[in-house]
């Protein structure tokens, strides 16, 4: 599996390739604040947590960015907005899903 995820934030939308470039599905995020932003380059996935607590949702993917993941939410009316301290936000069951189709080492692109 050589999946990679490509978010584009002015769009909130994150969508999931394979390693052909062709798209397996796309998804709408919650990204961060303007005082907070999503921070913009390349990353990999570095770890997972199911049921990380808090405001972190169903699950945690932690980015090669430190503090900085992708996440589900305890607050479903905040995706498709600029709601987060920077992080990607998604619906529970669509974190869930990407995280059965993205491994440790993923390669995450984040684009204006």
């Amino acid at each position: 599996m050589n999946n990679w995820i490509d978010i584009l934030v002015s769009q909130r939308t994150l969508q999931l390739f394979d390693g052909d470039n062709k798209l397996i599905k796309s998804y709408s995020i919650g990204i961060g604040k303007i005082m907070t932003p999503t921070p913009i380059g390349t990353y990999i996935i570095v770890n997972k947590q199911t049921n990380p607590g808090g405001s972190y949702g169903s699950l945690w993917m932690g980015l090669s960015k430190p503090y900085y993941g992708i996440h589900g939410t305890n607050d479903p009316s905040s995706i498709g907005k600029y709601a987060s301290e920077g992080c990607i936000r998604m619906h529970n069951q669509d974190v869930i899903e990407l995280a059965s189709k993205s491994r440790i080492g993923t390669k995450v692109v984040i684009r204006k």
